[in-house]
């Protein structure tokens, strides 16, 4: 489970419905608990897939466009990763939005997810945020659904 709260799902939204018709990207940290994913911060970021980003990917689907495709510079993720650690957290997820396409993960979205990590989807239908879903990747490296829990 994974729990945030209602301005975390609004960032969300809100970054998904400005990258339109692109996918939106950034980076979710926060904390384990006892039982669930907390939570503290929502990081929107640039969605950087390009020809450059694409050559680091192996596959059928590397050539698609920011329509069908998201990159986190690697920079980023080292300078966030920096700054959650000097404040106790950690990156627990990773966030984007699928633009007139339901927020199941894609095969792409599989073949470069890591473990441990949440991937929230948002679906973006006609530029309007929609369905949100997050999904975490079981022992077998296939997705699972992830419960969503809006703290007040």
């Amino acid at each position: 489970m994974i729990r945030l709260h209602q301005e975390h799902l609004q960032t969300i939204c809100t970054h998904a419905q400005s990258s339109y018709p692109d996918e939106c990207c950034g980076i979710i940290l926060g904390y384990l608990a006892s039982d669930a994913k907390m939570v503290v911060e929502i990081i929107p970021t640039e969605n950087a897939w390009n020809t450059e980003a694409a050559a680091e990917f192996s596959g059928e689907h590397t050539a698609e466009s920011k329509r069908r495709q998201y990159a986190i510079a690697p920079e980023i993720m080292l300078k966030t990763q920096r700054e959650a650690r000097d404040r106790s957290l950690n990156i627990i997820g990773i966030f984007h939005s699928h633009p007139d396409h339901p927020a199941i993960p894609s095969e792409c979205d599989r073949l470069y997810a890591w473990q441990g990590y949440s991937y929230i989807i948002v679906s973006v239908q006609n530029g309007k945020a929609g369905e949100l879903q997050s999904w975490s990747l079981d022992d077998t490296h296939h997705f699972q659904a992830e419960a969503i829990e809006n703290i007040i």
